[in-house]
């Protein structure tokens, strides 16, 4: 009988793909296209909130940088939920995400979003193939979104005002 089962991710790998969606957090939170897309691959994608499809890293980092530079952008608070192995060197982190609008102290529930990363290790370190961002409404579920706006609310709280540059 064949196993079906995905393999396991060795702890080494599974804090550096952490690694790699923190820096990209922090890119955004310090409004800075470039770090923001320092961690994906040369050809990593990125899709948006809204939809929106960038491909390159220096694609992302340019789009980024000029979002950055045209819009108060909110900043993040996240809660990795799990990071799983899919096969050798391909690794999916799966976490929650809210966002805190420039100059306001609070979560706006509104922009609460489950994130999907898809990390590759081809041999050079590990780095983003993908971020899927899509919207947490949970249309037919409102009670899972108030239990994740009020645990993203708590990290707020835990960790103050997010930190913003620029």
């Amino acid at each position: 009988m064949n196993d079906t089962r995905l393999p396991e991710l060795p702890s080494g790998d599974e804090i550096a793909v952490r690694g790699l969606y923190r820096r990209m957090l922090d890119g955004w939170n310090r409004r800075d296209g470039a770090a923001f897309a320092g961690p994906f691959a040369e050809d990593g994608e990125v899709i948006g909130y809204d939809g929106s499809g960038y491909r390159g890293r220096s694609v992302i980092a340019a789009e980024l940088g000029r979002i950055f530079a045209d819009h108060p952008t909110p900043g993040y608070v996240a809660s990795v939920r799990r990071v799983r192995a899919l096969g050798a060197g391909v690794a999916q982190l799966e976490a929650v995400a809210g966002m805190v609008p420039a100059g306001a102290r609070e979560l706006d529930p509104g922009l609460n979003a489950v994130q999907t990363v898809i990390a590759v290790n081809a041999g050079a370190g590990w780095r983003i193939a993908l971020l899927q961002n899509t919207p947490a409404r949970y249309d037919l579920r409102p009670d899972l979104g108030t239990v994740l706006t009020e645990e993203l609310r708590e990290l707020v709280r835990r960790w103050g005002a997010v930190e913003k540059s620029g």
